[in-house]
């Protein structure tokens, strides 16, 4: 079975263990994430919005298409890379999640963590670095890898920061920046 069969039935058992049923009742449908699904960098945001919702893909709105602009400043792709987010499911009026809400849906971010074995894992956005480098700031943490529980993450500040201040932009990109290089050192260690 392949590695994105494994993803494929991982989103099933999501919708058939009916996890966070008001979540899933509101949303049009699960967003469960794409890309390669043995990519060398995941990248995990907080939760679908309107846009992700209704077209069933992760990033794909004013703040994905900044994500992707960044991605062709390293000379990737979203093909290169998976994108999903913490919560599968939109919540109504683009809430943030609630904190058992985010717990319902670990086990499952888990397991596609365990499925891809990312060498990176990068948060956009403090919410979903919060999930698992809580004592963490994202105003001193961004753009700097931490190894934890065998994995190694990069927070970066979300992509929407940047449509809303322009001095953002330049901080996200510089952060992108060194990605490639974290990644080299992670294949070469």
């Amino acid at each position: 079975m392949t590695q994105q069969d494994r993803l494929d039935k991982l989103a099933q058992r999501i919708i058939d263990e009916k996890v966070t049923p008001e979540l899933a009742e509101a949303a049009t449908q699960l967003v469960m994430g794409e890309g390669n699904a043995a990519a060398d960098i995941v990248f995990i945001g907080e939760a679908p919005g309107a846009t992700e919702d209704k077209l069933g893909r992760p990033f794909v709105g004013a703040a994905g298409k900044f994500l992707d602009e960044m991605l062709a400043s390293i000379d990737l792709k979203r093909e290169d890379v998976y994108i999903t987010n913490i919560v599968k499911y939109r919540p109504p009026g683009n809430r943030d999640p609630l904190p058992d809400e985010i717990e319902a849906f670990k086990p499952f971010l888990m397991e596609q963590l365990d499925i891809i074995e990312p060498k990176l894992t990068i948060f956009l956005g403090r919410h979903a670095m919060n999930v698992f480098l809580p004592s963490l700031k994202i105003s001193q943490a961004h753009g700097r890898a931490f190894r934890r529980d065998g994995r190694v993450y990069m927070p970066l500040f979300h992509p929407a920061a940047a449509l809303y201040n322009g001095g953002m932009r330049d901080t996200l990109l510089e952060d992108f920046s060194g990605i490639p290089l974290v990644v080299q050192q992670l294949t070469t260690s």
